[in-house]
């Protein structure tokens, strides 16, 4: 079993930044890719970044050039750079591993990030 657990959400005015947190707890399933996902209030979750064990990035559109993400393979995290944040970034976000299948893992609770003024 993966535990999943994210850290690092608030409340922050627009243009301001944030940096999130994932810790993937396990010893035995094999991440390939971690990844960044978001929902928003009445809306589908979302994928917003991916990074490979390898380092290649995949970005959604919305977030290109503003977020960042990046690992540490030998402590299982994940973490994800956002700035200049936007009204439209609110959300709960979460984090999720993969292996080489692309198979991932529960859902941990998520993080709330809410930009507002």
């Amino acid at each position: 079993q993966v535990q999943l657990v994210e850290s690092g959400g608030g409340l922050v005015q627009p243009g301001g930044s944030l940096r999130l947190s994932c810790a993937a707890s396990t010893s035995t399933f094999n991440i390939n890719t971690m990844g960044w996902y978001r929902q928003a209030p009445g809306k589908q979750r979302d994928m917003v970044a991916l990074i490979t064990s390898g380092g290649r990035t995949t970005y959604a559109d919305s977030v290109k050039g503003r977020f960042t993400i990046s690992s540490d393979s030998l402590k299982n995290m994940v973490y994800l750079q956002m700035n200049s944040l936007k009204p439209e970034d609110t959300a709960v976000y979460y984090c999720n591993v993969f292996d080489e299948d692309g198979a991932g893992v529960n859902w941990g609770q998520g993080t709330q990030v809410t930009v507002s003024s």
